[in-house]
Parts: C-alpha cells; structure tokens; sequence
C-alpha cells in the first residue's frame, strides 16, 4: 500500500469520488470485439467487484457516486440497493455503454430516459446525475446538454477537457460550468492538471492504474491548492479485479489500457480515499453550482431552447 500522504487535506475541499459502473466485458476497449448480442452469454463479475468497492470506501468512510448502466441495473437489482443502502448516490451512465456521439438526439433522449426508470425502480430513489459512457458530450453533441436538462437532471460529469484518441473537449473549461444559459444544469468535467503549459488527464480510470500513484496526488494537490477547486476522480469496479478473463483477439494497445495496473489497484485507491477529502457528485455539484453560475459554454450549445 502507498504510504500516507504526508500533508493535510485543503480545508473545506471535497472532491468527487465516482464510479462507472460496466462489467469488464462492456468497455470502450472491447466494443469491437465483443458485440451486444454476446452480453448475456458471458458470465458476470460486476456485483462482487462493486461488493469489494463498497467495503473499501468504508474502510476509509467515504461515500461516492456510482454512475451505472441501466443494462447493469436491470440484472442486478438488490447490489444497486446495496449501494443506496451504504449511502452512496446512484446516478446515469446511459443504458448499454453507447457513446453519446452515436445517438440523434431522439434516441439519445430514448437511452437516458430508459436507464433512468431502470435506475429509479431498482434503487428508490431519484436520479438526478448523468456521466455519458467514454465522457462522449463533446462539440459534436452541443444538444446533449439540452436533453439532459429538459429531462431534469441536476448534473452531468461527461466531459473530458483534454485531446484523447476516444474522447475529449479540449477546449470546454477545465471546471463546474453551465452549458446551457436557460439551464441550472451544471457540468462536472473529469480532472486534468496543467503540466508543463499543457492540460493531461488526471481524473483517474486507465491514467491512475499506469502512472504513478505519485502523479495522481501532485494533480490532485495541484487543483485543491493551486485552483482552489475539487477533483472529479472516476474508476470501474473490473480495474480491482485482476483476475478477469484475458481478451486475447483484442488489439495490442486495448489489452495494455484494459489489463496494466489491475493488481495494484486496490492499493493505490486505499491510498488516495485516505489522502484525501471525498464525497458524493451530487454534493460537489451543489457545492459548484454557485461558482458555475455566471460561467457559460461559449460555443454550439449556445441559443438552445428549452
């Protein structure tokens, strides 16, 4: 395990602890070599892995967000009452991992409304955050954001402020905004740090498990101290599972994200809920909706109407 960080938390910063919740089998990585249609056959392992994510937040007394798929839901009613029931928030991630920027908006409104009714029969209780799978609201979506807002939602957390070979807005704000100016509706985007002149991901999944734990805590440190702001840190529950099955037919570059990292990850995430104030998405977004509220998306979502 990490040693403990040596420096007291920033006070009166909490930052935003999520979790995507997909089995190992639904990510971006395998979406070309692990059709829909196969889903049902493959035996899943995403309950015990959220089991084992759950019980390592209460080591640490942390609550989290677990942004889940509707497909997810579906088949594993009584975990997503377990998570309400350890007092984390149950929040969106679509229903069955598709990208935002695959979607009209008419089946984009289909998705979000499905997994919602989904997410609120198995747990009880409202959803209020969306997280788009593989952060896909970007510049090509700017009518997302209005769906998301006429449906309700108080929050989204599904943009990545950075350039990425599968996502990224590089040049939407770097923090809470609005993107809507007829909307409350704020935006959490995921945390990048400033390195050099340049932005780089820093808000966990694959960057967490290959780099340095050392490099997570400078980013995070560097957002709580030097911009005053709260990170917004995300993982799944198959990155603590290093004994998952080996996609073998999947390309070199998929099996190196998707499998590098997997046995120590436990440990460095022990590590960072004990270096650091944590708390749900919802609470952070309430918290940052006051400083969100004058700063507006320049650009296409502009002039949408409710």
């Amino acid at each position: 395990m990490n040693a403990p960080f040596s420096a007291s938390p920033v006070p009166g910063i909490v930052n935003g602890l999520s979790v995507d919740v997909e089995d190992w089998f639904q990510v971006g990585a395998f979406e070309n070599v692990i059709a829909r249609g196969e889903w049902d056959s493959i035996k899943t392992r995403v309950e015990d892995n959220v089991y084992r994510v759950i019980d390592l937040f209460a080591e640490a007394d942390v609550k989290a967000t677990f942004f889940t798929l509707g497909w997810v839901a579906e088949r594993h009613p009584e975990m997503i009452r377990r998570i309400v029931d350890a007092g984390h928030e149950i929040a969106s991630h679509g229903y069955d991992h598709a990208r935002v920027f695959t979607f009209t908006r008419a089946e984009f409104a289909e998705d979000i409304r499905k997994a919602r009714a989904i997410l609120e029969d198995a747990s009880g209780v409202k959803v209020t955050g969306y997280r788009a799978p593989s952060f896909s609201i970007d510049q090509r979506t700017p009518w997302a954001f209005a769906e998301l807002a006429e449906q309700g939602y108080a929050y989204s957390s599904s943009v990545a402020p950075v350039v990425h070979d599968h996502y990224g807005w590089p040049e939407a704000p770097r923090f809470a905004f609005r993107p809507l100016p007829w909307s409350s509706m704020i935006e959490l985007p995921v945390t990048t740090a400033i390195l050099g002149g340049r932005r780089v991901a820093a808000g966990g999944g694959g960057f967490f498990r290959v780099l340095p734990y050392g490099f997570s805590r400078w980013a995070i440190r560097q957002v709580n101290r030097t911009d005053g702001r709260p990170a917004v840190f995300y993982f799944h529950p198959w990155e603590v599972d290093p004994d998952q099955p080996r996609v073998g037919h999947a390309p070199l570059r998929s099996r190196f994200r998707h499998y590098t990292g997997l046995a120590k990850m436990a440990d460095k995430l022990r590590g960072l809920v004990h270096d650091f104030r944590w708390g749900r998405m919802d609470m952070v977004a309430h918290r940052e909706a006051a400083r969100a509220g004058d700063l507006v998306l320049a650009g296409p979502a502009e002039g949408l109407a409710a």
